[in-house]
């Protein structure tokens, strides 16, 4: 049963990174995939060597210790749709703006 989940989730992330490239700006939805899965492969190798985390049944068990369908494919696309859904929100400005008041303006 695993398997076929695993197995799901494959086709599923390849088929939402595919449908994810059709949006205008592909030179920065392809940098921040290729980014985010370069630095979750070296965090995910932290996190299981350290046995905070461990993967019963993953893709490649026998060469990779941590999940490779999780660190390459699946938080990158996750990634790609969330700097699509806030590249237009005017929030971080906001909050950034808000940070910078706030710090020059506090009595320490």
């Amino acid at each position: 049963m695993e398997r076929i989940i695993l197995w799901s989730l494959l086709i599923i992330g390849i088929a939402l990174f595919f449908y994810s490239l059709r949006k205008p700006p592909i030179k920065d939805l392809i940098l921040i995939f290729l980014l985010t899965s370069f630095f979750s492969t070296f965090l995910g190798v932290l996190v299981v060597e350290r046995k905070m985390i461990e993967y019963p049944i993953s893709f490649l068990s026998n060469y990779f210790s941590s999940s490779i369908l999780y660190e390459n494919l699946l938080f990158p696309v996750v990634c790609i749709y969330l700097y699509q859904a806030t590249y237009y929100s005017r929030y971080p400005s906001y909050y950034s703006e808000m940070c910078i008041v706030y710090l020059c303006f506090n009595d320490h």
